[in-house]
This record gives C-alpha cells, sequence and structure tokens, in this order.
C-alpha cells in the first residue's frame, strides 16, 4: 500500500488532520511548561482528566464536553493552591489529581459497564476520532494557539523572570491563570491522539528535543513544532501499517527522536 492509498481513508485523514493540529498546540505549551518547571502539570491535569471522563460516562455525557469545565476548574484550582496554601507546584498538583484519580476509580466501580470505553480513553484512539472531535480538537487548538500568539510578549518575560515580568506592569497572576486553563483545556483534547496515560510525554518529549539545539525561545518553539507534527505522522502511520496502538507509537517515535538527537550533540 502507497502513501496515496493511505491517505485515501477517511479516518486516516480525521486522524492527521486533528493530531497535527493538537501536536502542534502541546509542543508550544510543552516548551512553555518546561522552562518554568511545570512540566508535570500535564501529567497531574490528566489523572483529572480520568475522573472527568469516568462522571461523562457515567452520566451519559460525551467525555470530551464533561471533561473541558472540570479540567479548567482543576487547573485554577491548582493555580490558587500554590498562591494561598504556599505549597510548592508539585505538591498543589498532587493534590488535585489524587483526588481525580480516586474519584474516577469510584466511578469506574459503580459504572462497570462503561469500563471497555473508559480504557480507550486511557491509552488513546485518534484512528477512530469522529468528524465532530475533529472540528471541535481544531477549533480549540486555534484559539489557544491565538491567545499564546496575542500574549507571547507576557507569557516570554514571564517564563524567565516572574519577578521581573511584575515589577515591569504585567499582570502575572492573570497570565498564570490564562496558561494553567489553556493546559488543561489542551491535555483534555490530548486524550484522544495518545491517551489520559501518555499525555504528559507529548507536551514534554518535543520541549526537550528541541532545547538539545535551539538557540533561542522562538527557536526552541520552531523546533519543538515541527517535531511533535512530524512523530504524530509518522505515529500515525507506523501504527496503521503494523497495526500497533497510535498513541504509544506517536510517543515512542518521540522519545526515539530524543535519544537520537541527545546522542548526535554529544558526539559532535
Amino acid at each position: 500500500m502507497g502513501a496515496i492509498d493511505f491517505l485515501s481513508y477517511g479516518f486516516i485523514q480525521r486522524a492527521l488532520l486533528a493530531g497535527c493540529f493538537i501536536a502542534l498546540l502541546c509542543s508550544v505549551l510543552g516548551v512553555i511548561l518546561v522552562l518554568r518547571r511545570l512540566s508535570l502539570i500535564g501529567d497531574g491535569l490528566a489523572h483529572i482528566t480520568f475522573g472527568s471522563v469516568a462522571l461523562g460516562l457515567f452520566l451519559n455525557i460525551f467525555p470530551l464536553y464533561a471533561s473541558l469545565p472540570i479540567i479548567v476548574i482543576s487547573s485554577l484550582g491548582i493555580l490558587k493552591l500554590t498562591e494561598k496554601a504556599r505549597l510548592y507546584g508539585d505538591a498543589a498538583i498532587g493534590i488535585v489529581s489524587s483526588f481525580g484519580i480516586s474519584a474516577g476509580v469510584l466511578l469506574a466501580s459503580v459504572g462497570g459497564g462503561f469500563n471497555v470505553d473508559l480504557f480507550s480513553y486511557l491509552f488513546g484512539n485518534i484512528l477512530s476520532i469522529s468528524t465532530g472531535e475533529v472540528v471541535t480538537s481544531i477549533a480549540l487548538a486555534v484559539v489557544v494557539m491565538f491567545i499564546l500568539f496575542f500574549y507571547y510578549d507576557e507569557i516570554f518575560a514571564i517564563t524567565f523572570d516572574e519577578e521581573f515580568a511584575r515589577a515591569s506592569g504585567i499582570n502575572t497572576g492573570k497570565i498564570n491563570a490564562l496558561l494553567f486553563v489553556l493546559t488543561g483545556i489542551t491535555v483534555v483534547l490530548t486524550m484522544k491522539v495518545v491517551g489520559i496515560m501518555l499525555t504528559s510525554a507529548l507536551l514534554i518529549l518535543p520541549a526537550v528535543t528541541s532545547f538539545q539545539m535551539a538557540r533561542g525561545f522562538r527557536n526552541a518553539l520552531i523546533i519543538a513544532s515541527v517535531a511533535s507534527v512530524l512523530c504524530v505522522i509518522s505515529g500515525i502511520g507506523f501504527s496503521f501499517f503494523f497495526n500497533l496502538p497510535a498513541g504509544a507509537s506517536v510517543v515512542l517515535i518521540n522519545f526515539l527522536v530524543f535519544v537520537v538527537v541527545f546522542v548526535v550533540k554529544k558526539l559532535l
């Protein structure tokens, strides 16, 4: 089967379209989060997403729509805990994520009939993505990218020196809240690509790969974006031709690219 035959399938077209937009979004946010030492927020919010998906299935609500408001509220909750409760970011993430995962387990136990559906969200299945999910994913990705572009200067300043940014008159509280909310939305979108369990990998791996080669913030964003999109396309193709899970394939290719780039850099 050639590339033209591969691209002729509707489910492949939908997977590639949604996957590329979400990969682009994850790579840009991932660079910011890793530089701010907030990379684990993706993992924490993924645990909360598990609980929100279980709640959506329990109430017979489409999981994407059930997850978005819950994740947004949880993102702001993590931010408030770090600001008001004098907790470090990892502790706040741990508190909220532990609640989310335990709530999900309880709901899964009570509503045993939807365990199969819940399993599919745990490990992702982008090849089964519907047209409606593609439209929703692209629309949200475009909105998030536009917001990031609009607040680029503020985000850049806060990423490297939050105290200086605050002294310069930037409303750091507003920008932090915005960043946490956008991360939450991104995590929800990513669960269909690689699944809840692998979400943080799509945020972290393209970013750390770009840091091996980049010579500036903007350069890191570009390299991470290109690497992430290429890995998603390669992962989808690899999973289709070898009948393997798409999410795991995408993450493993991301990991291999990081290893290759890291080794090459050390040798040169």
